[in-house]
């Protein structure tokens, strides 16, 4: 039985035959339901993050990102284009959201002393108090709702998994955002 990715009813039949040159390999029916559970545990994590966050901290989970990644960076500061590609965002993704957490004043930008061509993107005081406020409560989420549901076994499995995964996605020529 060949099997889609895509929704509705039942499941959509490849060609009858087989499968010709050019043609798709469906997914089989154990891969599907692990796709798709793949996918409605990231979007309902990613959705309960969101709440959480939002509700503990008045930050959205696009916030967080920014701020952890400014908090662990030497000085509070990363570039533009290397914020926007440890986050694997696309730039302008990134403009928007710095702009609106700068009228908030979590983050500043300012010109690239060292050069004066690219961008950084600051920390500010009050940006690293609102990640340090938020950081407990999300950290004992993930532990809740992640870590706390896995064995030590399924945690390397993940870690694993999402190395894989990511050296599929990096074999494209598209490396994954650095650690």
């Amino acid at each position: 039985m060949c099997v889609s990715t895509r929704g509705g009813g039942g499941a959509f039949q490849g060609p009858a035959g087989g499968r010709g040159q050019g043609d798709p390999r469906w997914l089989d029916p154990r891969e599907q339901q692990a796709w798709r559970r793949y996918l409605l545990m990231a979007s309902q994590l990613s959705a309960r993050m969101g709440r959480e966050l939002t509700a503990d901290a008045g930050i959205s989970l696009a916030d967080y990102d920014i701020l952890v990644h400014l908090s662990e960076a030497p000085g509070g500061s990363l570039r533009v284009t290397r914020l926007a590609r440890e986050l694997s965002w696309e730039q302008s993704r990134l403009s928007h959201q710095v702009a609106r957490m700068t009228r908030r004043g979590l983050v500043a930008r300012e010109e690239c002393a060292e050069d004066g061509r690219g961008a950084l993107v600051v920390l500010t005081a009050q940006g690293r108090a609102v990640i340090e406020r938020a950081a407990p409560a999300h950290v004992a989420f993930v532990r809740a709702r992640v870590f706390d549901a896995l064995t030590d076994a399924q945690v390397d499995a993940l870690e694993a998994i999402a190395t894989a995964v990511l050296d599929s996605l990096a074999a494209d020529g598209h490396p994954p955002a650095a650690d």
